[in-house]
């Protein structure tokens, strides 16, 4: 098993959080893999350069593809692959969706979009291109020059709301909407509007998400699971196991084991 990401050029930094690579190969006594995705707050331009993945979630996703926008989410999904794979993608703010596609994050929410069907025969190229590339150096070339040049088709978005998403990501632990709001300066009802343009969530909602990856990111951290509650800015125990399962379909305490599905990642 491989994973590990690589920082976007300076150019795309406010836009693109990291590209990232996953690859792996079945051993002979092991006819699938299942990957499980969780509920998060930001968006994924994903490229399948080996081997193809089914969904089993039952979240009335489409058919497999090899390359799609895969959106910022409140659900987790689950997806089996008969054979060794190779994947390539790189991880958005939501904010981002409406600068590259044209599309309020809103409208992209819980779904998996492909790629030939969100840019046309420029999609279908760009795929092309991806799955020739020599190696991930390559891929990373390719798709930096492809979001530069998609960034420069539209205007800059309202600035304003592009940091209040940020804002929530690193250093929203513990806020409510009414903080956030009034460090934007804006009323309540004008922010919660604003926000899910950019974000594709309510403010309550992306907290809850940004909390909950907050908290995933402690994985294999020697801590318990009350510390990293508290750590993450949940109110309780409970409002955290809830949440967890809500997000990822597992007790905090099976998700944290080493033994759930989807993480071995995370421990790379």
């Amino acid at each position: 098993m491989k994973y590990f990401t690589i920082p976007p050029p300076e150019s795309l930094q406010l836009f693109v959080r990291c590209f990232w690579v996953y690859e792996y190969e079945l051993s002979l006594n092991e006819p699938s893999y299942i990957y499980r995705s969780v509920a998060d707050g930001c968006a994924e331009i994903v490229f399948h350069y080996k081997g193809i993945f089914d969904d089993i979630s039952g979240n009335a996703h489409p058919a497999s593809y090899r390359s799609g926008l895969h959106s910022q989410t409140n659900q987790f999904s689950r997806f089996i692959t008969h054979e060794d794979f190779g994947i390539f993608g790189a991880y958005l703010y939501p904010y981002a969706i409406p600068r590259l596609f044209g599309l309020p994050a809103e409208e992209t929410t819980n779904s998996q979009i492909d790629l030939q069907l969100l840019l046309g025969d420029e999609g279908k190229f760009l795929e092309e291109r991806i799955m020739l590339a020599a190696d991930n150096n390559e891929r990373v070339t390719i798709l930096s020059a492809f979001l530069e040049k998609q960034l420069h088709r539209r205007q800059l978005l309202e600035k304003s709301m592009m940091m209040a998403v940020r804002y929530a990501i690193y250093d929203g632990t513990g806020s409510n909407v009414n903080d956030l709001a009034s460090k934007f300066a804006l009323s309540t009802r004008q922010f919660d509007r604003k926000f899910k343009i950019y974000s594709g969530f309510s403010p309550k909602m992306y907290l809850r998400l940004t909390r909950l990856q907050n908290a995933l990111k402690q994985y294999g951290q020697d801590k318990s699971l009350t510390q990293i509650a508290y750590e993450c800015g949940y109110y309780d125990q409970s409002h955290f196991i809830h949440d967890v399962k809500a997000f990822t379909g597992y007790h905090p305490g099976f998700y944290f084991s080493g033994d759930a599905e989807g993480t071995e990642y995370r421990g790379i």
